[in-house]
């Protein structure tokens, strides 16, 4: 696990290296910045568990600086360091947001009390994001994201997410479930692009046993399913147009025919959709209906690219990072794979990083994560499928090409599965083939939904 982190923020070079010298003792690390200047572009280069800060800068004040990380770090504990007797200043820091103040000259029982609080602070916060928040990142837009999502928690109105593919849809469809009404009723996502349209009336309204071969037994539909809950419809631009008629029909009488009935049933569901695509685009060409997206996009929720979120990258990587490694090897990222990966523009985004980590685990042979195990050259993966042979991306049979990221992910596909009839199924030997771990191929096998 990665060592905690503090920042120091102090004009007097004896003062940062007494303070230096007593928090690694305390096995920490430590950044340090001899001005406001310095200070704030620490901050925005990397997230800290901890800042302390003189109020007396050359260029500025403590003040200030407590203000900016309550803005922009609101998980971060800031703590101020005074002149002795300073008790108003130190009831302006507290004011301001800062977690405790010391004086000086420093007690340093007193000093590592303080850290040790502050960091405990500090870890219960990130608990708390990490685990009972699933929307992880302190940037603007998740801010906003989030309170965007307590807003509609409280509405039953029908919600559109937008945004690019792996930017975590899906999680933001469930977190307005979870803080709404129906919290204790069901969830039920579907993704609208893996359903085979001879299937799509089933699947959706159900069936009566007989009403077609292999109709063995009656079936409810998905609809039935979410029956007083939420409805989550992933990927709706992908309905085709027979289906989107169906559909519009049973949001505006708010009941289905399964297939084989005569009777209609009535449901309550609330609707969520989302897609990567631009949905109003979808309507102008033709593809979609526009009553049908009147009807699903009375409010509209943009989940932010990774690319948009700043700093919140370093924040998932040590996140999914502690995953990992929990109950297994521990293993940390250098400070030049955190360079590599604020640099890289994750077109793939939150997936992305998040599968990039899962095979530098998997492949590193040491306990740090260096920029080469990120296989990553000029922002794309080494081992990345378009190198191998194979078709070509624009030759890969019946699957739509929306976005880098989307061909990408088809080309991994076809060939994992050209592999996988080349060895008979043996996935021992395709992961040998493929240079790949066993438990790497796996998890990749199973985020891309191949049996």
């Amino acid at each position: 696990m990665n060592a905690q982190t503090v920042l120091i923020i102090d004009d007097e070079p004896d003062i940062r290296e007494l303070l230096e010298i007593t928090l690694l003792r305390m096995g920490l690390e430590t950044a340090s910045a001899s001005n406001a200047g310095e200070a704030y572009a620490a901050l925005q280069a990397r997230p800290y568990d901890l800042c302390l800060t003189d109020m007396r800068l050359p260029d500025g004040n403590g003040l200030d600086i407590i203000t900016h990380a309550q803005q922009h770090h609101p998980h971060m504990p800031i703590a101020m360091i005074t002149a002795y007797g300073c008790i108003e200043t130190a009831t302006q820091a507290l004011k301001a947001g800062a977690f405790d103040f010391i004086t000086k000259p420093m007690d340093l029982k007193r000093l590592r009390e303080l850290v040790q609080s502050a960091l405990q602070q500090s870890a219960r916060q990130a608990s708390a994001v990490n685990h009972d928040n699933p929307l992880l990142g302190d940037s603007v837009p998740m801010q906003q994201l989030r309170q965007q999502i307590d807003k509609l928690a409280r509405s039953l109105a029908p919600v559109h997410i937008s945004g690019e593919s792996g930017t975590g849809k899906e999680v933001v469809a469930r977190e307005i479930h979870q803080h709404g009404n129906r919290a204790n009723l069901p969830f039920v996502p579907v993704n609208c692009g893996a359903i085979p349209a001879e299937l799509m009336e089933s699947e959706f309204f159900g069936h009566k046993k007989g009403s077609f071969t292999g109709a063995h037994d009656n079936k409810p539909g998905l609809f039935q399913a979410a029956h007083g809950g939420s409805l989550f419809l992933d990927e709706v631009a992908d309905l085709p147009l027979h289906m989107q008629v169906k559909l519009l029909r049973a949001l505006q009488e708010k009941a289905v025919r399964p297939l084989g009935s005569q009777q209609e049933l009535p449901v309550d569901v609330r609707i969520l959709s989302a897609t990567h695509k631009d949905l109003a685009a979808e309507v102008a060409a033709g593809r979609f209906r526009q009553d049908l997206y009147y009807r699903l996009n009375v409010i509209e929720v943009r989940v932010p690219s990774l690319r948009e979120r700043g700093d919140d990258v370093l924040l998932l990587a040590r996140v999914f990072l502690q995953r990992l490694c929990a109950g297994n090897r521990p293993v940390r990222l250098s400070p030049e794979a955190l360079d590599t990966l604020r640099q890289h523009d994750f077109p793939g985004n939150v997936r992305e990083l998040e599968n990039m980590l899962e095979r530098a685990y998997t492949l590193c042979d040491h306990d740090l994560i260096r920029p080469h195990d990120l296989q990553l050259q000029g922002g794309r993966p080494l081992h990345d499928p378009v190198a191998h042979s194979g078709p070509a991306i624009s030759e890969v049979p019946g699957l739509p090409v929306h976005s880098r990221t989307d061909r990408l992910e088809q080309a991994e596909r076809t060939l994992l599965q050209l592999t996988l009839e080349q060895t008979g199924h043996d996935h021992k030997a395709a992961a040998t083939q493929l240079g790949l771990s066993l438990r790497s191929l796996r998890y990749r096998l199973r985020t891309l939904g191949i049996d």
